[in-house]
């Protein structure tokens, strides 16, 4: 098959194995007309022509033809007619209009005339056209102004007249490109960052725009382009194999609808993917969807190569490369994990091979960051990371739970894992959903994109529950067992709890945790199924709900959460005011009927080691690195600040408090934290021991040391949901306890513990939990001596009010 040029012999040989007329004479629109016609209809006993033979076969056919129109209107020195857009790189689809350029010298008599008879017939002939006439230097004025035209001129290819004015243009375009694009490339993200928000991602949609949305055909022409400015690396194979299968549903689009159009609509798909061999429009969805994500991901790369690749002057390139000895050119995020180059990257003594976290720790650091995690980190990571032992570490669980919490943040950085077949690692069960397509018209997103969006959805209600790691890891799971024969009238509840149970018990959730996660998968359409369409005036639909859950006051909370995040990520509407109500008043009728919630536990009282070492008398300060996790130890003499400078002590020394306990033994307070160490191994246990009696003596600014900690290593994660503060009062003991949910921060317990103690506040026991970036909190306080009672309202308000103000950013 002849690809450019004038065959040999005067007659173009098609692809159906037949000659085609050759186009001469007042004819020339009817008979290029009639040869298009014969590629597209398919006649009894005819071949079919495939995808990307009938691509090749129209670009023949159009170079054939124009280059015996120009040939017959003697085109010659000074002229040369050119192909760009999608002629130019022989993608023709059946109805893809042409780009042409007449490209002249300057000085060419009877250049109007030419031009009107090479596109006249074109029109008479129903194809599409854009056209321009312009010499080498009014093209290159005209891309350096049009970004657009200067991507298209990029894929210029010479199809008739003068080849060294085609060769002069093309050098040219590409010599501005590469000069040019250091100022252009600000404006180049702009433009596909608005396209992407126009035409929404491909991967995602259930009417994807094939050429413009995220992941499209324009996708990959941009990492071509930037390739072609030897700012980023040439698209890989997977690329080349993403672009094929959005070029053959584009053209089976074209040939199935009888006309140009670059969004599959759903009544379209079903003959697209009967055209293309597959089984229907679901599995054509997923093959989609994969390619999408597979040029998504590469142009996020290309991009970030971009902008790493563009040389920056001044003080702020001074800066990124730490000439002025202010920044550090590697900025520590977590152990093992740095900042550098606007990306997440291994720092130099981290152990791939041997850290178990890693991958995890890496991720995490990137969602709170904001920061996209290195191409070539992922590779190594997909290299050499081991395989998470079952069940996991406790250090793997928390830096899970913390990337889910990120939010919104994690989306892209779960992406990324899942393009490089980390998550896949991590999370076996989710090949079963990747890129699955939903079968209900409410959904907007594949059910693998859902979750997430759940999970993005449920972080903003981590401090309505008091089990927020379970509320995150059901919203992940929910959905996890669509796919699996379920469509056809199974429930996917059923099938997702026992893969939820299954997960649960690999992350080294306790047993009740894992039958919780599970119930909360298996009865997450409950709520809304029984408030939409039950009486729940009704005692007995009360009473239904609240067996179903075992009485389980904790499970109805979490479906509570889980109810409103997941209809917040099926679609617009799904989520109303009348919807929230109902769901609301059943929870509080079932919350009712449970008669409420009880006080948190109280800690355990000491042991007789403790109650010895409380005996003694001083500071004493121990540390059990043998534990999993670590545990600090603080015995002391009981006094105001106590706690809330013990805590401070950990967080300046780089601790992170996933539970703490406060206790007394007469008129010693005996303090139990655990803790990990945020950045290498634990500090000395005598130099904790220092900072604290310097810390309770005054002469530790433990205040302004704190500031500073958390002014270099604290990062902006995003949207946090408020903090959460609830009363609780146990008329048996006459306790009162104050329950804090919100989102961990550098020495958050230190902040809050203070912020009670400036208000009167005696803090006779407290519980902290950390689970991921969030913390439940419970203190159990009293009035000090001489001070407003703690059940006065009015006092409640002002020590809720320091306390969230101590929770905030």
């Amino acid at each position: 098959m002849p690809s450019d040029g004038i065959p040999a012999g005067g007659e173009w040989q098609g692809a159906l194995g037949r000659p085609l007329p050759r186009t001469r004479g007042a004819g020339e629109a009817a008979d290029l007309a009639r040869a298009r016609g014969v590629l597209l209809a398919v006649q009894p006993g005819q071949r079919r022509l495939t995808p990307a033979a009938l691509r090749a076969a129209l670009a023949d056919l159009y170079d054939f033809w124009l280059a015996a129109r120009a040939a017959a209107l003697g085109l010659g020195d000074g002229v040369a007619l050119v192909a760009v857009g999608a002629l130019g790189r022989r993608e023709l689809a059946p109805h893809s209009d042409l780009d042409l350029l007449l490209l002249h010298s300057g000085s060419v008599p009877g250049l109007a005339g030419i031009a009107d008879r090479l596109w006249y017939p074109l029109w008479d002939a129903g194809i599409g056209l854009d056209h321009s006439v312009r010499t080498v230097g009014e093209t290159v004025q005209v891309a350096g102004g049009d970004l657009r035209v200067a991507l298209g001129l990029l894929e210029a290819r010479h199809l008739a007249g003068d080849p060294e004015l085609t060769e002069r243009l093309v050098a040219a375009t590409r010599q501005a490109w590469r000069a040019g694009l250091r100022g252009r490339l600000d404006e180049l993200v702009a433009v596909t960052g608005e396209r992407w928000q126009r035409a929404g991602e491909i991967a995602h949609r259930v009417q994807p725009d094939l050429k413009s949305g995220r992941g499209g055909l324009r996708d990959v022409q941009l990492i071509d382009a930037l390739a072609m400015a030897q700012v980023a690396g040439r698209a890989a194979a997977e690329v080349a194999a993403a672009r094929t299968v959005l070029l053959d549903v584009r053209t089976e689009l074209h040939r199935q609808a009888g006309r140009g159009r670059d969004v599959l609509h759903t009544q379209d798909a079903g003959e697209v993917a009967g055209a293309l061999g597959m089984a229907d429009r679901f599995e054509l969805a997923r093959t989609l969807s994969g390619a999408a994500r597979s040029i998504a991901y590469a142009t996020d790369v290309a991009l970030r190569s971009a902008r790493a690749a563009m040389p920056r002057r001044g003080l702020a390139g001074a800066l990124a490369l730490g000439r002025l000895g202010r920044v550090p050119l590697r900025r520590p995020l977590d152990d093992g994990v740095v900042a550098h180059a606007g990306e997440v990257a291994l720092a130099r003594d981290a152990q791939p091979t041997r850290d178990h976290a890693l991958v995890l720790r890496v991720a995490a650091a990137a969602a709170r960051s904001g920061l996209p995690v290195a191409a070539g980190t992922l590779t190594r990571l997909a290299d050499a990371a081991p395989e998470l032992r079952e069940p996991w570490p406790r250090a793997a669980l928390d830096e899970l739970l913390s990337l889910l919490g990120t939010g919104r943040r994690a989306v892209e950085v779960i992406e990324a894992l899942d393009r490089t077949g980390l998550w896949g690692r991590l999370l076996p069960e989710w090949g079963g959903v990747r890129d699955l397509p939903p079968r209900e018209a409410a959904h907007v997103w594949t059910v693998d994109r859902h979750l997430l969006e759940t999970v993005a959805e449920a972080s903003r209600l981590t401090t309505r529950v008091a089990r927020p790691d379970l509320l995150l890891l059901g919203a992940l799971l929910h959905d996890i067992g669509k796919g699996r024969g379920c469509d056809a009238g199974g429930d996917h509840s059923v099938v997702g709890a026992a893969l939820a149970e299954r997960a649960g018990r690999r992350l080294g959730l306790w047993p009740g945790d894992v039958a919780t996660l599970a119930a909360v998968v298996r009865h997450h359409l409950l709520l809304p199924h029984t408030a939409t369409r039950r009486d729940i005036e009704d005692e007995a639909t009360v009473r239904r709900v609240t067996a179903t859950l075992d009485g389980d006051a904790v499970l109805l909370e979490l479906l509570h959460a889980l109810a409103e995040a997941d209809a917040l990520a099926t679609g617009p509407g799904v989520w109303s005011d009348w919807k929230s109500a109902l769901v609301g008043e059943l929870v509080q009728r079932c919350r009712a009927y449970l008669a409420g919630d009880a006080v948190p536990a109280r800690p355990q009282p000491p042991g007789e080691r403790l109650r010895a070492l409380a005996a003694e008398g001083g500071v004493r300060l121990l540390l059990d690195a043998a534990g999993a996790p670590p545990t600090v130890t603080v015995v002391a003499p009981d006094r105001p600040g106590l706690l809330s400078r013990a805590a401070g002590v950990l967080a300046l020394h780089s601790l992170q408090v996933h539970s703490a306990s406060v206790r007394n033994h007469g008129a010693t307070a005996i303090d139990v934290f655990e803790v990990s160490p945020r950045f290498g191994a634990l500090p000395d246990p005598a130099l904790l021991r220092e900072s604290l009696v310097r810390a309770l003596d005054g002469t530790l600014p433990l205040a302004e040391e704190l500031a500073r900690k958390e002014r270099d290593y604290a990062c902006d994660a995003g949207d946090d949901a408020p903090a959460g503060v609830l009363w609780f009062d146990d008329e048996a003991t006459g306790a009162v306890v104050l329950e804090l949910r919100t989102q961990d921060r550098i020495g958050l317990l230190h902040r809050v513990a203070a912020a009670l103690e400036a208000c009167s506040v005696d803090i006779r026991w407290a519980k902290a939990a950390t689970m991921g970036r969030s913390v439940v909190d419970s203190f159990c306080i009293a009035a000090t001596p001489g001070a407003t009672t703690i059940l006065d309202p009015a006092a409640r308000r002002r020590i809720e009010h320091a306390v969230r103000a101590a929770a905030a950013p």
